[in-house]
């Protein structure tokens, strides 16, 4: 099929948000980093950031003229693939602040546990797209929390509890959109939170401590704001400061003062919502939530015409990555979530996040590029019926 019948079904308007959202990013980033006197380049990141979002955009590309349906062949490989890359981790991965979560390719510093996202999305929305529904639905709910379980696990214990939580966030949209049944949801909750209480509460009193200390600080901060402001609290309190000072239009970029000052940590990262708050205030977090929104807009509607069970899965479950990475970002920045190492999709520093989530966009493209195409066959035969 001609290259032109594919470029004719592509949704732009997707295409026109996340380029808005990435070159906010840039600019944010920019902002946030430039006067580091310890960085070669006051451009150091943003390059980093561009090539990054370059190897994306040729694997969204590449991954969008792709027939996404041939991916469900392919179940078991991606599975065992992303258990792999994990592995690997552990073997030969780089250790930063605490984690063990990089492999340096020389180039690029790939983190598996970001693929995993996108790979357990394709992994775990064939599986259920091959089960018959009211058929053994115990079943099938079971074996997809032990499928993402595996991975889940791996990624927490490098220690990356971020991940594993959207990876949790993924697989119960799947099953939602999937239809399992509400008791089976109850049943889950339930079993969630006595194994919360389990670790937090009762294993530490017989010397079992399986979180980090600073993973309980950040939880004690959560349900304690107050909580040791000048240690493990700083964080957020110098991150409501940053938003709070911002106003209606902010001080003007490169004008934050927690921001250009450093009082804000991990600004070009984690907090990099902060400093979009400060700098630009109420009028830019308003453009940067009208990208998003529409970004949401675009998928639900790819999900809803989607000619299969198999692509409103994948739709849902990019959606569901998106939609949950950026409330618990912007939540932890403003004190409503726990501080957990979650990137702001597409505006956060990071080259194997950038790379994920533009791989998630092309296969948002390459459903609604089948579904616009399965349309325009079904009018035609129509027509020629007539």
């Amino acid at each position: 099929m001609e290259i032109r019948t594919y470029l004719r079904h592509f949704d732009y308007a997707l295409l026109a948000a996340v380029a808005g959202l990435v070159g906010y990013g840039m600019l944010i980033i920019y902002s946030a980093t430039h006067s580091d006197p310890n960085l070669p380049s006051p451009y150091y990141y943003v390059k980093a950031q561009g090539m990054a979002a370059i190897i994306g955009t040729g694997l969204m590309t590449v991954l969008a003229f792709i027939d996404f349906r041939g991916l469900r062949n392919y179940r078991h490989h991606i599975f065992f693939a992303i258990i792999g890359l994990i592995l690997v981790v552990f073997i030969v991965g780089s250790e930063a602040k605490g984690s063990q979560r990089w492999i340096d390719l020389g180039f690029f510093n790939l983190q598996p546990s970001e693929v995993a996202k996108i790979g357990m999305i394709v992994v775990l929305a064939a599986f259920l797209a091959g089960r018959p529904k009211g058929e053994l639905e115990a079943q099938t709910t079971v074996l997809t929390l032990l499928y993402a379980a595996v991975p889940a696990f791996m990624v927490f214990i490098q220690p990356d509890f971020g991940t594993a939580l959207v990876l949790a966030a993924v697989t119960m949209s799947l099953l939602f959109i999937y239809g399992t049944r509400w008791s089976h949801f109850a049943i889950i909750i339930s079993s969630v939170t006595a194994a919360l209480f389990l670790v937090i509460e009762i294993l530490p009193i017989i010397g079992i401590q399986i979180l980090k200390p600073y993973q309980i600080d950040r939880l004690l901060v959560f349900l304690h704001p107050d909580h040791d402001p000048g240690g493990s609290g700083y964080h957020l309190l110098q991150s409501k400061i940053a938003i709070g000072s911002g106003l209606m239009t902010g001080k003007g970029l490169y004008q934050g003062t927690q921001t250009q000052l450093n009082f804000l940590p991990e600004h070009h990262t984690d907090f990099v919502f902060s400093v979009l708050g400060e700098e630009l205030g109420f009028m830019g977090v308003a453009l940067l939530m009208a990208l998003y929104v529409l970004v949401i807009w675009r998928g639900l509607r790819i999900a809803i015409i989607s000619e299969s069970l198999f692509g409103s899965l994948i739709a849902g479950g990019v959606l569901s990555m998106l939609l949950f990475q950026v409330f618990v970002n912007i939540g932890m920045t403003i004190g409503i979530m726990p501080i957990t190492g979650i990137p702001l999709p597409f505006v956060s520093y990071g080259g194997s996040s950038m790379v994920t989530n533009l791989l998630a966009i092309g296969l948002l493209e390459s459903i609604h590029v089948r579904s616009r195409l399965m349309g325009d066959r079904r009018y035609r035969r129509a027509q020629t019926t007539v």
